[in-house]
């Protein structure tokens, strides 16, 4: 698979367009798991891991195993390394009260990761959430203290609206400090809010953009049926007769309400795919042109992040997706009632990076991973 690269946002950071997300290390996948899982995704070519010091059980184990990893392999030079910082750490990074974007607790929280992640450095260092309670200037100002000490090479967002987006621009060009270069938001063909603010704010103020959920939490893969039950899944209401299953991270109700809107897109089961009615191609499946749809918009970074556990490194798929392109006819498809129209694709920036999460490693060394 030939893997394609892109700038992030107005910046001169490359990343390939499909990235890696990290939640599962230290959770799903063990040290085994997690080196077979980024061995494969470099032999692929893929270049961006995405974690945050949140994540793994303990927090920071994310963090640690990926570390691990690319000290093993050798290959932390070849790679970039994003990690976030600004989630609740129950106390990990010392006392926080509730203000953890500001510069005493921003300190804490880089050397942290830095020694979990094995390195002298981060290329990417988001906040992983917006900080009501301290001023963007504050929060900027820190994170450019980093980089002239040369601890974070790029900075970006997590969670933002389009106007704090917009806000955190204004003040680092008038503060004369470095702006977020990424935004990361939740965005697929099911969650498209972020087309009325953010998406226009990353384009006006040259931000790429990095989604997250890209196919629904594994949902736009094709691979649900209303009949059958998912004993593994991440989705609510993902049993027989979509019957909820607690799950924190997900919205009460989410996979019974999507799966009846893919089935009447699709008009025939959610499984055989979204709009295959009007979308006839001979090469990509269902899951790939979601993921395609993504890819092809012109102009945002997205990394498809921690998915259903279906899409995993076991999926060569998922890699390959990102370099099938849309013609003008599939943008014609019609979302949930409304046009993909050719104004909401000219509004990101040219930076398309496709983040898929990993639940596994790898089941053979004959399966390509993503």
């Amino acid at each position: 698979m030939d893997m394609s690269y892109r700038r992030l946002g107005n910046s001169g950071l490359a990343v390939s367009v499909v990235g890696i997300g990290c939640n599962n290390f230290g959770r799903k996948l063990d040290q085994a798991g997690t080196r077979a899982v980024v061995d494969a995704a470099i032999d692929c070519g893929i270049t961006l891991f995405d974690t945050a010091d949140v994540y793994g059980d303990p927090h920071g184990a994310s963090e640690e195993l990926l570390g691990a990893a690319l000290k093993a392999n050798g290959r932390r030079p070849d790679v970039i390394v994003a990690t976030k910082f600004g989630s609740p750490m129950g106390g990990t990074n010392g006392p926080d009260w509730d203000a953890r974007g500001s510069r005493h607790y921003i300190t804490r929280a880089v050397e942290a990761s830095l020694r979990r992640l094995g390195t002298d450095h981060i290329d990417l260092y988001q906040i992983h959430q917006p900080d009501p309670k301290t001023p963007a200037a504050e929060t900027l100002s820190a994170l450019d203290d980093l980089i002239r000490a040369g601890k974070v090479r790029y900075v970006g967002s997590s969670n933002y609206s389009g106007w704090q987006v917009a806000d955190a621009a204004w003040t680092a060009r008038t503060a004369g400090t470095t702006p977020f270069v990424s935004a990361q938001n939740e965005y697929s063909l099911l969650e498209r809010r972020i087309e009325a603010d953010l998406v226009p704010a990353c384009a006006q103020y040259g931000v790429g953009l990095l989604p997250y959920f890209p196919l629904a939490n594994g949902l736009l893969t094709g691979k649900y049926r209303r009949d059958v039950a998912r004993p593994v899944c991440r989705l609510p209401g993902s049993g027989a007769m979509g019957h909820d299953r607690a799950d924190p991270g997900v919205r009460p109700g989410t996979f019974r309400v999507h799966l009846g809107r893919c089935h009447r897109w699709a008009g025939r089961p959610a499984d055989r795919g979204l709009g295959d009615r009007r979308c006839h191609h001979p090469g990509p499946g269902p899951g790939q042109r979601r993921r395609g749809r993504l890819g092809a918009q012109r102009g945002r970074p997205h990394p498809a992040r921690r998915d259903h556990p279906a899409l995993t490194a076991t999926s060569p798929d998922s890699a390959a997706a990102f370099g099938w392109a849309l013609t003008g006819e599939d943008w014609r498809v019609r979302v949930g009632g409304s046009p993909v129209s050719a104004g909401a694709q000219a509004r990101v920036m040219p930076v398309t990076v496709g983040k898929v999460g990993v639940a596994e490693p790898p089941v053979s060394s004959s399966v390509t991973p993503i």
